[in-house]
C-alpha cells in the first residue's frame, strides 16, 4: 500500500509521476479524453482506492456523482487520497455541494491536469499533515490525562507503548528504566508484552543507550545493520529485521531516568523530525510520570486506591444528578470533565456555544470540541485546576465543531478535592472582544492624526491636568508629552491671568468655543510664544469634562510679515527715488535749452561791451549767474536718489549734493 502521507510535492509533476497511482472514476466508461491527459502526464493507473495516490473523478459522465459518492463512504470523512474531479461548467453552488477542493474542466484538461494534480496532492499532503499532527496531539493529551489520573501505572506504562507502536506503525516501543549510576537497564514496559516488567538488559547490547546515556540527547539510527554505532551487534540487528531505531532520553530537571526505545523494520521509512519530537515530548511526560509515581505498588496499597476511586466514581455520579438540573438553567456554558479531561455532562447553553448536542458531546476529549487556536492555553487550564486550583476568565479563541470561531472566557475549578473531575464555566466574548479591538484601533487612528497635526492639540480636564499633548505642542512649547503631562498645569503655558480669560470666554459662548484669537503661550525657556489659538469645552451630556484648544505658531508668519513690510518701504523708497531721477532728467533737458541761450547772448554782449561800459557789470553778472544755473542743471540731471536737507524750521528740501553723488 502506497505511503500516501509522506509524498514528496515537487513543482513540476515530472518527479512526482514516475510511481503515482490514480484511481480514475467512473472505472468503465470515463472520458477517452481524460485518460489519454493522465497518461501524457506520466500516471498509473490504479484499480482499487487501497492503491490509489489521487482519484480523478469525471463528473462529466452521468454515473461520476454516484460514484464520487461511493469513494467517499468507501474512505469515511477523513479520506485518506487525494482527489480532484472533472467538472463540465463549475457554478459556486455546484462546486459547494459537491464539496470539491480541487477541480478543472474538461477544455483546460491539456494545459492544467499536470498542475492540478500538483496543487490537489499539494493541499491533500497538508491536510494529512494536519491530521497527523491534530492525531498526535491527541494521543499526547490521552496519555498526559492517563498519567494523571491512572493508579495502574504498570498497565498505563504497557499501554503507552502500545498505543506508541499503533500509530507509528513500528514493531516494538519499549521503557528502559536505569539504575543510580546508570550502568544496568530495566525494561518496565514493552508495547509487545505486557507481562514485561522490571526485565534486567545488558547495555552493552544496546549501543544507542549508552550514546543517549553519554549525550543526554535523542539518537536516531536510519540504517541500523549497516550504521557504525551499532558495528557490534550487527549481526544481532540483523537477525531482528531491524532497520530503524530512535532512543529518546527521559530526563528530568536535567537527570537522566532512562530511555524510550522504538524499533522498525524495513518495510517503514526513517523516523522523521516531527515523529522524533512527539517522542520527546512522551518521553518527557513519561519522566515525570516516572518521577512522581512508585513504580511498584504493594497489593495492599493497590487495593486501597482501587477503593478509593470506586467510592469517587460513586459520589462523582451523585453529585452529576444533583448538578445537571440546576446547570440547564445556567445561561453559561456549564462543561464536567472526568480525570481524563473527557466530558460527563455538558448543559444546554454550552452545547449551543459549542455547536453540539449534549448526548454527543459525552465522552469526547473537550479538546475535540472547542479545537482551539492554541493547545497549549486550555492544557494550562485543565492542568492547573486538576492540581486544586482555581482559573478566573481565561480567554480562549476556539472553533466550534460548525466551524464558528468564537473567544470564549472560561473558568474551571476542581469539583471536589481529589475526585480528578473538573466544572468549567464558558461564556462568549467574541463581540465584546471585537468591539474592543475596533475601540482600540479608532483609539490609535485618532492618536495618530492629533499626533500627525502641525498645529498644538492640547487637551486638558478641569483641574489643568494636561490629558493630550501631541507633537505639534511639543515643537511650539519644548515639553515632551511625558514631562507635560506629568508636572505641566494648562494654566503654566499662559501668561498670568490668561487661562482664567480664556475660559471665561469659553462659557460665555452658548456652544462652550472661542473662535480664532491672537494669544501668546509661554515655552520651557520662559520666552512668549506668539499664536492663533481656537478653543471649546468637552462635554459628557451637559456636563463639562475637560478643555482642548488648537495653537498656530506664528513666528514664522510674523517673521514673513517684516519681511514684507521692509520690502514694501524699498518699494517705495525706489519707486519715489525713480520719480526723482525721472523728474530730474526732465528738468535738466528743458532748462538745459533756454540757460544755453542765455549764456550765448550774455557772452555775445560782453564781447561787444567794453569793461568800463555801464553795461558790461550786469552782462557780466548774468552770464556768472547763468554759468551757476547750468551748474545746478548739471546736478539735477545727476540726481540717482532721494536724499534731503533742513531748510528753514521743520521743512526739508532736496539736497543736491547728495542726491547727484555717485558715492553712497
Amino acid at each position: 500500500m502506497t505511503d500516501r502521507s509522506k509524498l514528496s510535492l515537487h513543482p513540476t509533476l515530472s518527479t512526482l509521476t514516475a510511481q503515482l497511482p490514480v484511481l480514475v472514476l467512473p472505472s468503465e466508461g470515463s472520458s477517452p479524453r481524460l485518460r489519454a491527459a493522465l497518461e501524457r502526464a506520466g500516471v498509473t493507473f490504479a484499480s482499487s482506492f487501497e492503491e490509489a495516490a489521487l482519484a480523478v473523478v469525471d463528473l462529466t459522465h452521468p454515473e461520476g456523482e454516484s460514484a464520487l459518492g461511493r469513494l467517499r463512504e468507501q474512505l469515511g470523512p477523513h479520506g485518506s487520497i487525494a482527489t480532484l474531479a472533472v467538472l463540465a461548467s463549475p457554478t459556486r453552488e455546484e462546486v459547494e455541494r459537491l464539496d470539491l477542493p480541487e477541480f478543472i474542466t474538461p477544455a483546460n484538461l491539456e494545459q492544467e491536469l499536470p498542475a492540478r494534480i500538483c496543487k490537489a496532492l499539494r493541499r491533500h499532503t497538508a491536510r494529512e499533515e494536519v491530521r497527523q499532527r491534530e492525531k498526535e496531539l491527541s494521543n499526547l493529551l490521552q496519555i498526559t490525562a492517563d498519567f494523571a489520573a491512572s493508579l495502574d501505572v504498570v498497565r498505563l506504562l504497557h499501554d503507552v507503548t502500545r498505543r506508541l507502536a499503533e500509530q507509528m506503525d513500528i514493531e516494538r516501543a519499549a521503557l528502559v528504566a536505569l539504575d543510580e549510576r546508570q550502568e544496568h537497564g530495566f525494561i518496565i514496559a514493552a508495547s509487545d508484552d505486557a507481562s514485561v516488567k522490571d526485565l534486567r538488559i545488558d547495555l552493552s547490547r544496546y549501543p544507542e543507550i549508552r550514546e543517549v546515556v553519554r549525550t543526554g540527547q535523542p539518537v536516531i539510527v536510519e540504517d541500523a545493520p549497516s550504521h557504525p554505532l551499532l558495528e557490534d551487534v550487527k549481526e544481532h540487528v540483523s537477525s531482528k529485521n531491524i532497520h530503524a531505531i530512535a532512543a529518546v532520553p527521559l530526563s528530568v530537571q536535567g537527570k537522566l531516568l532512562g530511555v524510550l526505545l522504538v524499533r522498525s523494520s524495513a518495510r517503514r521509512k526513517a523516523f522523521t523530525r516531527r515523529e522524533v519530537d512527539f517522542l520527546s515530548t512522551v518521553g518527557h511526560a513519561t519522566a515525570v510520570a516516572l518521577r512522581n509515581v512508585q513504580l511498584l505498588e504493594t497489593e495492599r496499597g493497590l487495593t486501597k486506591r482501587e477503593k478509593h476511586a470506586r467510592i469517587l466514581a460513586e459520589e462523582r455520579a451523585a453529585d452529576l444528578a444533583r448538578y445537571e438540573g440546576y446547570f440547564a438553567h445556567i445561561s453559561e456554558g456549564i462543561a464536567i470533565l472526568d480525570e481524563k479531561s473527557c466530558v460527563l455532562s455538558l448543559n444546554p447553553a454550552g452545547a449551543q456555544l459549542l455547536d453540539v448536542q449534549p448526548q454527543e458531546a459525552r465522552g469526547r476529549h473537550i479538546n475535540a470540541l472547542t479545537n482551539p487556536v492554541d493547545d497549549g492555553h486550555l492544557m494550562e487550564l485543565l492542568l492547573k485546576v486538576s492540581h486544586g486550583e482555581v482559573m478566573h476568565s481565561v480567554e480562549l479563541p476556539v472553533r466550534t465543531l460548525a466551524g464558528r470561531r468564537l473567544i470564549l472566557s472560561v473558568s474551571g475549578a476542581p469539583m471536589r478535592e481529589g475526585a480528578g473531575a473538573t466544572i468549567l464555566s464558558f461564556r462568549d466574548v467574541t463581540q465584546q472582544r471585537e468591539l474592543a479591538e475596533e475601540l482600540r484601533q479608532t483609539k490609535d487612528f485618532l492618536e495618530r492624526v492629533i499626533d500627525s497635526s502641525v498645529d498644538a492639540i492640547i487637551a486638558a480636564d478641569l483641574k489643568g491636568r494636561i490629558i493630550v499633548f501631541n507633537k505639534g505642542a511639543e515643537a511650539i512649547c519644548g515639553y515632551t508629552a511625558e514631562e507635560a503631562k506629568e508636572k505641566l498645569n494648562v494654566r503654566d503655558l499662559y501668561p498670568p491671568g490668561v487661562a482664567r480669560e480664556v475660559m471665561r470666554k469659553l462659557r460665555a459662548d452658548p456652544r462652550g468655543q472661542l473662535s480664532i484669537t491672537r494669544q501668546e503661550v509661554i515655552n520651557k525657556n520662559g520666552e512668549r510664544v506668539p499664536v492663533n489659538m481656537t478653543a471649546s469645552i468637552v462635554y459628557e451630556g451637559h456636563r463639562e469634562v475637560a478643555t482642548v484648544g488648537i495653537f498656530t505658531d506664528l513666528r514664522d508668519r510674523m517673521e514673513l510679515e517684516a519681511k514684507l513690510s521692509t520690502a514694501e518701504e524699498r518699494l517705495e523708497a525706489s519707486e519715489k527715488n525713480a520719480v526723482i531721477v525721472a523728474l530730474a532728467g526732465t528738468a535738466a533737458h528743458e532748462l538745459n535749452q533756454p540757460l544755453t541761450s542765455v549764456m550765448g547772448y550774455a557772452e555775445l554782449l560782453k564781447r561787444r561791451l567794453k569793461e568800463g561800459d555801464f553795461a558790461w557789470r550786469p552782462v557780466d553778472i548774468i552770464y556768472r549767474e547763468a554759468e551757476r544755473m547750468a551748474e545746478i542743471v548739471r546736478k539735477i540731471g545727476k540726481i540717482t536718489r532721494y536724499e534731503t536737507k533742513s531748510y528753514i524750521g521743520a521743512a526739508r528740501i532736496l539736497d543736491l549734493d547728495k542726491a547727484s553723488s555717485h558715492e553712497d
